[in-house]
Formats: C-alpha cells, structure tokens, sequence
C-alpha cells in the first residue's frame, strides 16, 4: 500500500511538470498565433490518439446520456478557452491558479447537483478559496480585469465538466469522455476561426480571430504541445488510480510552483505579495476539498 502511495504521487509530480510544460508551450505559441488557435492545436492531436486507441480496442459502455456528455464537452472546452487566453495574457502561474480554482466549483457542484456531502473542512475550503479569488484577483468591488472574470469562469467551466463526469463515468467509457471534449474542442475553434476571418472585436479577442498559419518553431511547439498535454493526463490518470484522491489532489498542486518557475524563465514577473498571498489561500483551498473527500 505504501509503495502503492509513493508511486502515486510521483505518477501526480510528472504529471504536474508535463501540465506546466503544456502551458509554457502555450505561451510560446501565443506569440505568433490567437489563444483559440492553440486550442484547436491541443486537441485536435488528442482526437488522434483516442480514436486510434478505440480502434485498437473499442469503447464498452451502456450510453444514453448524449445530451449530459455533450454538456461536458462544452464547458471543458469553454474553460479551455479561457484558460489558454489567460496563459497568453498573464503570468503563466497565474493563469494556472485560476485554473486550479475548479476545485472549489467542482465541490460545490456536486453538492448541488450530485448531493455529493461537503464537510466542516469542504466548506472551509470554498470559503478559503473564494477569498483568496479575492486577493488574486486585487478585487475592490469596482471593477475586474478580463482575464480576471475569464480566469474565474475557467474555473467555473472546469467544475461543471469536473461534476458532470462524476455522472458520465457510469455510463460511458473514460475515452469516450474524453473524446467528447477534445472533438467539441476541435470543432468550436474551427467555426471561431471561420467567424474571425469576418469579424473582430477586441473585447471579443478570446472568442474570435483569424487562422495564422504556423512557421517554423510553431510546429515544434504544437507537436510538444500535444505530448505534453497527452501524457500529463495519462499520468494524472494512473497517479489517482494508485492513491486517494485526497492525496494526489494534494500533489497536482505543485504546477503552480512549476508553473511560476517556468514563467520566470519565459519572462513573466514574481507574483506581488497579494496574489502570493492568494495562490497560497487557493491552494489550501484546494487540499481542504480534497481532503473531504477521502
């Protein structure tokens, strides 16, 4: 059990760094194409590799909830949107907070919709956690910054795709799961690129933009991109299948860190002692919810 554990959490530590990596790769790809590019990018190579996998093996599930599994599809894609124009636009470590914040949507989610019970220390979680979206955020009751309601809405979208799963997996094959959102996440930044090629709108720059055809490096980091991408959630994967999921939970929060490091290096600023302040509330956020659930 102990070597079970221990196997655990490293499976979650490289699955932490290879996360990190997907969104330094993001960064980087940023800079000669829009974030909705880079989406269609991440998941289009995804779709590859589930439909071979299928192949090779096919899908064995009972079905039925078609309507549940595109729902999703959609809001992982739309939080995948958003994430990856934060990662464009702020500091990658950032953007990685915002994204962990699913955590604590997910949990009151599944309190809502799955009667899924919460907890002295669930609650205490999401209260933390919605403080420390407070001080990330530097939210004076006046106003917020685009990336700022995008990076909460990331989270938001993640924690109803999160909460949704919990349902689908009873019914559906995990790769047809997945499959759902990476072909979703393929198709939607096919017509937004189409839309962008008539319209645009700078208030509107994360929705819509015109298809740039990638040069050189770009293809370097779209192939990287993929693998990272790939391989950090079969990692993460196999990390939750050897551990409690209050543990591994735990560990996935190292991205951040690896996260900041790997900003740094790409040019990004040191988080100020506010928003330092608040990725440590969010993260203690994060393992309180985690914990409820062991």
């Amino acid at each position: 059990m102990e070597n079970s554990v221990k196997l655990g959490v490293k499976y979650m530590l490289f699955a932490a760094v290879l996360f990190a990596l997907m969104g330094a790769a993001a960064k980087e790809l940023s800079n000669s194409m829009s974030s909705i590019e880079v989406v269609f990018f991440r998941n289009v190579f995804g779709v590859i590799l589930i439909l071979l996998s299928i192949y090779k093996s096919p899908l064995n599930q009972i079905g039925g909830k078609m309507w549940l599994l595109i729902f999703r599809g959609m809001a992982g894609f739309i939080a995948l949107l958003f994430f990856f124009y934060n990662i464009a636009n702020i500091p990658l470590g950032e953007a990685m907070t915002f994204s962990k914040t699913s955590a604590i949507f997910t949990a009151i989610f599944a309190y809502i919709f799955v009667k899924e019970k919460l907890g002295f220390k669930g609650w205490l979680g999401v209260f933390i956690g919605f403080i420390g979206i407070l001080f990330i955020t530097k939210f004076d009751g006046s106003s917020l910054d685009k990336t700022d309601y995008l990076g909460i809405l990331c989270g938001v979208g993640a924690g109803l795709a999160y909460t949704s799963i919990r349902e689908l997996r009873k019914f559906y094959d995990s790769r047809a799961i997945v499959l759902s959102f990476m072909t979703i996440g393929t198709v939607g930044p096919m017509i937004l690129l189409i839309i962008g090629e008539f319209y645009t709108n700078d208030n509107l720059d994360f929705l819509f933009a015109p298809f740039v055809m990638p040069k050189g490096d770009d293809w370097l980091f779209i192939i990287l991109l993929g693998i990272f991408a790939t391989f950090a959630q079969i990692y993460m994967t196999k990390a939750y299948s050897c551990a409690k999921a209050g543990i591994i939970g735990t560990i996935g929060y190292s991205n951040i860190a690896f996260s900041i490091l790997l900003g740094l290096i790409l040019g990004d600023s040191l988080p100020d002692i506010w928003i330092t302040f608040g990725i440590l509330l969010i993260v203690i956020s994060g393992v309180l919810v985690s914990m409820k659930k062991d």
